[in-house]
């Protein structure tokens, strides 16, 4: 598939959705689910790596998952673990950076110091970042940059857009340019609200573990087809 290098986005974010689904489908417990979309993740990163992409935003586990059964929620913590101990000479190798977005504080402390290890060890990469949104909820996240504000002493006349960016976990990395959710589902389920204000949408029923990287090609393709307007009138798009 035949893709414009100089129209990709520079930020993907992805929920990637239907693990469970995935497996039950198959007779499976929902614990190889989500190996199996581990193993998609994999390769979706590397060939975002290999198309130049620079930031690539993940949906790992969001703080309305803790409702989720433990079992569940103890595979899904130790299969990141291992995960991201097996990789992290992949991401060296690659010159990716790992970053967390979420409230890392929350997480148990295992979790809490593999992922604090793999930031520190790819601290130095630069080629690409990879947001890991764990234990995240974007109402949290914008209500703590709204906490912190208050705590600086900020002036309402002082609050603007990009200062109460410089508070979000996603602070220095640009805005996702295209949001990707699988499993045919049409939502956002609490994720970059304030960063996605003029993302572009690409929804699948492919459900995660089945998304490869050829399918990840085609988001990008219709990607590069629509015309983003930023609030402007198609005709002022064709001006310039």
């Amino acid at each position: 598939m035949a893709l414009d290098p100089k129209r990709l986005p520079a930020h993907i974010a992805i929920i990637m959705d239907g693990n469970g689904r995935w497996a039950k489908a198959r007779g499976l417990h929902r614990g190889r689910g989500h190996e199996a979309g581990a193993e998609t993740a994999k390769a979706v990163v590397r060939r975002c790596r290999e198309l130049g992409i620079r930031h690539l935003t993940l949906y790992t586990f969001s703080k309305e998952n803790w409702s989720r059964p433990k079992t569940e929620i103890r595979i899904i913590f130790d299969l990141l673990k291992r995960f991201l101990r097996r990789e992290l000479p992949s991401l060296i190798e690659q010159d990716i950076r790992l970053c967390v977005l979420g409230d890392e504080e929350g997480l148990p402390d295992s979790v809490q110091k593999v992922l604090a290890d793999i930031q520190a060890k790819t601290a130095h990469c630069r080629s690409m970042t990879l947001n890991l949104a764990v234990n995240y909820s974007s109402r949290d996240e914008i209500v703590r940059a709204a906490k912190n504000l208050v705590a600086k002493g900020l002036a309402p006349k002082d609050v603007t857009e990009a200062v109460l960016a410089a508070e979000l976990f996603t602070k220095g990395q640009p805005d996702p340019d295209l949001i990707i959710r699988t499993s045919g589902e049409l939502r956002l389920s609490n994720y970059l609200l304030f960063q996605a204000a003029y993302a572009e949408f690409y929804f699948t029923e492919i459900l995660w573990p089945d998304f490869s990287p050829a399918e990840l090609e085609r988001a990008l393709a219709e990607y590069q087809h629509r015309q983003r307007r930023f609030g402007r009138t198609g005709e002022q798009v064709a001006e310039n």
